[in-house]
């Protein structure tokens, strides 16, 4: 359907690289940074992902995009390999991946007996005015302030499914190489060992400890865990087929699902991932019925699949914009990264049930077809990529018109072989001009929900894109990549691995 191996091509996750930066990409605008992450806890957190036009790693978010970029491997490889993109995803994956191995001691190690996670490298509160990297506009490259670390321990129980779910996802990834996936399932199993062995009434959510959280409250404060543990426990029975993990996740699941909050319902982002276990307890069901004792709670997660899906398709549910853009969360824009995702969700059931020769489903007073499913899939990518009241593409370096004032540093600081400092940061961050580097394939924020965009560098809800964004665009992406490639082939599907 479109671009996606242009999307590939282009240098968002390139453009965010951390560490020693690799030479065969094709940013020309990034070099090594962030070599004495972790220093200040004396663990080696080098690597990884910058979260979006700021300098700061956030392991959740991290985490949640290597898993959501693992499932797209495993549900459609075959279209990544016929597009020619299998090895570049893949590279992406390994190096986030990597990072996944850094950020946690588990127990019984010579760190000490409790697990230990890393959920930041970097600031968002200064200390005595210092500069920190919310208020500090400068490259990655030309750092020289400290960038601290927050530690967490087995309470943070969101964080580490999150981090299980990423080591196992991956782990199916690089099945072909025996030693680094055994590497990484090894880890997520005694990861979630750890987390399954603390006392429940200390399980809880990594914002809500300060020396965890409270830098990462501002942009990414979790409100649930037990979406996190049903997701990691899912991943981890696909990964190992082991029939204690299904248990574990079905369990977990009716438990989430019992604590659902209406403010994130039906959505699929960071700090929600119920309605991704919904449908992927559905394709166990269909495709690899594991019976008594789990018949009830898979039939559950399929029927609440069906109703996420008639919540997409009409408007009861959801409103849209005026150009037709799906609002699932009206008081917390940007909108795009929700409407990304909810496309992925849709096209891929309709995957599901087209390879069931299953033509439509039903929840309650309300029918959809699977060509009702592609089409909602079809159009909210579409008016990502233009087709909307604007007549922009929100995606940076695609089509005729789109955003030039991307909010991120790296792409809006020269690359000129000069340092900048702090303060001749602010001058480029408050520039009319267009960024001086194009930060090809990079998602921004999209407009409000009145379909209004301001292409302001400083405006950074309409602006700044992320890696967690993204990873939901580049799945919408290759779900849709239909033609001229089959649609969903079970045997080089998820489903066909596990």
């Amino acid at each position: 359907m479109i671009l996606l191996k242009m999307l590939f091509q282009a240098v968002l996750y390139s453009g965010t690289l951390a560490g020693h930066y690799p030479r065969n990409t094709p940013v020309k605008f990034r070099a090594d940074s962030g070599l004495q992450d972790g220093d200040s806890a004396k663990a080696n957190l080098t690597g990884g992902f910058y979260d979006s036009g700021n300098n700061i790693k956030f392991t959740f978010t991290t985490a949640y995009t290597m898993t959501l970029l693992s499932w797209t491997v495993m549900e459609y490889q075959s279209k990544y390999a016929d597009i020619g993109e299998l090895d570049h995803v893949k590279d992406i994956i390994r190096w986030g991946s990597d990072y996944m191995l850094k950020v946690f001691i588990p127990p019984n190690s010579t760190a000490g007996s409790n697990l230990t996670l890393y959920s930041q490298v970097g600031s968002t509160i200064s200390n005595n005015n210092e500069p920190n990297d919310i208020s500090c506009w400068q490259r990655p490259e030309d750092m020289k302030y400290e960038r601290l670390v927050s530690i967490c321990d087995g309470s943070a129980s969101d964080l580490a499914g999150e981090i299980v779910a990423a080591l196992s996802a991956a782990s199916m990834v690089f099945i072909e190489d025996k030693d680094y996936s055994g590497r990484l399932v090894q880890a997520a199993e005694r990861v979630y060992e750890a987390i399954t062995k603390e006392d429940p009434t200390k399980q809880g959510t990594y914002s809500m400890v300060d020396a965890c959280g409270k830098q990462a409250r501002m942009l990414y404060n979790s409100t649930s865990y037990k979406d996190e543990l049903a997701w990691g426990a899912t991943w981890l029975f696909l990964a190992t087929k082991k029939a204690d993990y299904l248990a574990i996740a079905t369990a977990m699941f009716i438990s989430a699902k019992s604590d659902e909050s209406s403010f994130d319902k039906g959505i699929l982002y960071w700090n929600n991932k119920l309605n991704a276990v919904e449908v992927l307890l559905t394709g166990i069901r269909y495709f690899h019925d594991p019976g008594f004792p789990h018949e009830d709670v898979l039939k559950l997660s399929s029927n609440s699949t069906d109703s996420l899906m008639c919540s997409y398709l009409f408007n009861k549910y959801f409103s849209r914009t005026h150009g037709g853009l799906i609002i699932l969360k009206p008081d917390n824009e940007p909108l795009l990264q929700y409407a990304a995702t909810a496309s992925f969700l849709s096209k891929l059931y309709s995957d599901y049930l087209d390879h069931l020769k299953i033509s439509g489903a039903s929840c309650k007073t309300d029918e959809f077809s699977v060509a009702k499913l592609r089409d909602f899939a079809t159009s909210q990518v579409k008016y990502i990529l233009g087709q909307n009241p604007m007549k922009v593409s929100y995606l940076v370096g695609y089509g005729d018109k789109f955003p030039v004032q991307v909010h991120h540093r790296s792409a809006s600081i020269p690359w000129d072989n000069r340092h900048y400092s702090c303060d001749d940061g602010k001058g480029w961050l408050n520039s009319k001009e267009p960024n001086p580097q194009v930060l090809l394939g990079a998602m921004v924020g999209g407009p409000d929900t009145n379909d209004n965009f301001i292409d302001q560098r400083t405006n950074q809800r309409f602006t700044e894109p992320n890696i967690a964004s993204n990873a939901g665009l580049v799945a919408a992406l290759i779900a849709l990549q239909d033609p001229p490639y089959k649609s969903h082939n079970i045997k080089n599907s998820l489903w066909g691995w596990t």
